[in-house]
């Protein structure tokens, strides 16, 4: 539980760049028009989203082949991820746009501003959810019941910001989903070591969410958004790195399982070497230092793809 002294310690450990207050709107520019909006809506300007969704989700299905999978799966995996994270976002915006506005990082994003309705996004929303939905009718039956359920998390995640102080958990699933889908589209079937890739995914994506969570801890506290950040207060570097630590020993599991050999297991030793270096900057808890940390994370999700990929060959 968050104490009176921890929320203390949050207000006064993120730098100074105040908010304004939940109830008073920020000054909002003219809305603009064209399609510029929708695509910052879908953050395809910021594709750290999507290479944190893409290189785990790509690993998994090198793996559940066994070799380099099939290039139509590649293909569809790797549309599939974008539309998905693409649609992740809209509905999240849906989700804060009476929130958003109070918060320093978010407070220009189209439905804040104007620039995107509500019921613009909804729409946008469900055409990215039924463009994904057309390249799984490409896959077997299990993967598109898989599918469904995918979904179904993705929507949930933005509400659980009010009901839990643990909604990186549920992104983690959301997030991890692929992973799963890879494993039954290759084989048709889940296996003991796709479960273990898939905790593995979501404590990783836990750790690097606080680190996220952590840029908008004093802002959040303001408007009443729960966060894993302000959960763990001041023990927030110890519980990532013990969550780092925890998704490095899990993905030694998977790779026992597997029967790897080296080039994997340096691809773990990259991925260690980015959760030092992370580490490193979220020390200070400077919000800039702590966006850094987060996106510090494609290049461990790589070091993962890169390490499977070179254990199981090219060809």
């Amino acid at each position: 539980m968050t104490t009176l002294a921890d929320v203390s310690f949050q207000a006064n450990t993120v730098p100074s760049s105040s908010p304004q207050p939940a109830s008073i709107p920020p000054q909002s520019p003219p809305a603009t028009s064209g399609l510029r909006p929708y695509l910052e809506l879908m953050r395809l300007h910021k594709p750290v989203g999507t290479l944190l969704l893409l290189w785990p989700t790509l690993a998994a299905l090198w793996m559940a082949a066994a070799t380099t999978p099939a290039w139509h799966l590649i293909a569809i995996f790797s549309l599939g991820t974008l539309l998905m994270r693409s649609a992740g976002c809209v509905i999240n915006d849906y989700a804060d746009r009476h929130v958003d506005g109070a918060v320093e990082r978010t407070r220009m994003r189209p439905l804040v501003t104007g620039a995107v309705k509500p019921g613009a996004a909804l729409a946008l929303f469900a055409g990215l959810s039924a463009a994904a939905g057309l390249l799984v009718l490409l896959l077997n039956l299990t993967t598109i019941m898989l599918a469904c359920g995918g979904l179904g998390v993705a929507i949930l995640y933005p509400f659980m910001k009010r009901w839990t102080h643990m909604p990186q958990a549920v992104l983690g699933a959301a997030f991890s989903w692929g992973i799963l889908m890879a494993w039954t589209a290759t084989s048709g079937a889940l296996p003991a070591v796709a479960a273990l890739m898939f905790c593995a995914s979501v404590i990783w994506i836990i750790a690097y969410d606080t680190m996220y969570a952590m840029v908008d801890r004093a802002d959040d506290l303001q408007v009443g958004i729960k966060s894993s950040a302000i959960l763990f207060g001041r023990n927030d570097r110890s519980i990532i790195a013990g969550l780092q630590v925890v998704t490095i020993g899990l993905l030694i599991g998977v790779g026992l399982a597997q029967g790897y050999q080296g080039p994997y297991y340096a691809g773990l030793l990259g991925m260690c070497g980015c959760f030092v270096w992370q580490q490193r900057l979220i020390a200070e808890r400077q919000r800039d230092n702590c966006l850094r940390a987060f996106n510090n994370n494609t290049w461990a999700g790589f070091a993962l793809f890169a390490g499977t990929v070179i254990e199981l060959g090219l060809g």
